[in-house]
């Protein structure tokens, strides 16, 4: 029968193995993009199939959808989640929330400014955007956001029914918002991937910050 150690080992485990999956995936969807790699014209051809089949009702639902989750909107929301944990005194989480969040998006445009890959061009675009295009920002903000979400929801239940709804709930809208970007042609499908690979191992290093700091918590008052 394992042990209690084995049990309080198991989420340093999982974290080990979604860094090891999303590092190599960034790294090599990086060297793709910086090196005009096999992606590049599966980014190019992908682009230009979403925007000849654009549809002006799914194009507005995508508009929508995508300004929900801004930069300025994910830190509204991560806002207004903080003062929830603020008003829990579960300090530990909001500490880890304003990291991974408005943290991973300060990261994100770092990383732009190192690749400056300029976004698809089209004569008659959807949306205009003048930044940088890989990685991006909203596929890596949504990420964090719904990651540290689904993490704290998942440390309050252990029925397997409702983790489940909680996990495929965060992994919908982080994809759904994913392929709006891509949908709208502000980017390329390596520039989504790209996002949510790295935002993950950032996501998972705030996580297992979180832990550490609730054990040292725990230990303290034990």
């Amino acid at each position: 029968m394992p042990s209690s150690q084995t049990y309080a080992s198991l989420p340093y485990v999982r974290a080990a193995v979604i860094i090891a999956i999303a590092l190599p995936l960034f790294i090599v969807i990086a060297y793709n993009v910086a090196m005009g790699g096999a992606m590049v014209p599966v980014d190019l051809r992908l682009a230009a199939w979403f925007h000849a089949h654009a549809r002006p009702g799914l194009t507005q639902a995508m508009l929508l959808l995508t300004h929900a989750h801004d930069p300025i909107a994910i830190d509204a929301w991560s806002a207004l989640i903080a003062l929830v944990l603020a008003r829990r005194r579960e300090w530990h989480w909001l500490i880890g929330l304003v990291l991974a969040a408005p943290g991973g998006l300060l990261i994100n445009g770092i990383i732009k400014r190192v690749f400056e890959r300029a976004r698809p061009t089209f004569d008659d675009p959807l949306l205009t955007l003048s930044t940088f295009s890989f990685p991006s920002g909203h596929a890596a903000g949504t990420t964090l956001l719904y990651g540290m979400v689904a993490a704290y929801m998942l440390g309050r239940t252990r029925d397997p029914m409702l983790r489940a709804v909680v996990i495929a709930l965060c992994v919908t809208m982080v994809a759904c918002v994913a392929f709006s970007r891509v949908y709208l042609g502000v980017h390329y499908l390596s520039d989504v991937l790209g996002g949510i690979a790295w935002s993950l191992v950032w996501l998972t290093f705030c996580r297992v910050g979180v832990m550490r700091l609730q054990q040292r918590r725990a230990a303290r008052h034990g």
